[in-house]
């Protein structure tokens, strides 16, 4: 049986459902206090219970990227603010090998706001 998370991967097309699957399997493996959820229709990645990214595709491009909520805190030269003032996003090539050390490192970062007490966790 096909669960909701699954379902929201699975019904992407290819190359784009192999790259959001890496990226799901590689931002759970950050930490075992990383659960998966779904908000706004989008898989959303929480840190014991605080959301801090979010994989979607672009809607002019439809490349998929990791959004990363407390992107400001965030000091990288590949993420885009756009118009956004909290949030970061991290484009991702669907046809090219996903940068593995880049993706792991701005997760890491990520997480290391929650874990170090920079963003709350009530």
């Amino acid at each position: 049986m096909i669960s909701d998370f699954d379902s929201y991967y699975l019904n992407k097309e290819e190359p784009n459902k192999s790259c959001l699957l890496a990226l799901r399997s590689l931002i759970l493996k950050q930490d075992v206090d990383v659960t998966e959820t779904k908000k706004y229709g989008m898989p959303c990645f929480c840190f014991k219970k605080k959301m801090f990214c979010y994989l979607w595709t672009d809607k002019k491009t439809d490349e998929p990227y990791i959004l990363f909520v407390e992107g400001k805190l965030l000091d990288h030269p590949k993420l885009e603010t756009g118009t956004r003032a909290r949030m970061k996003i991290f484009r991702v090539n669907p046809n090219a090998n996903l940068p593995k050390d880049t993706i792991e490192t701005l997760l890491q970062s990520a997480l290391d706001l929650y874990r170090n007490g920079i963003i709350k966790i009530r």
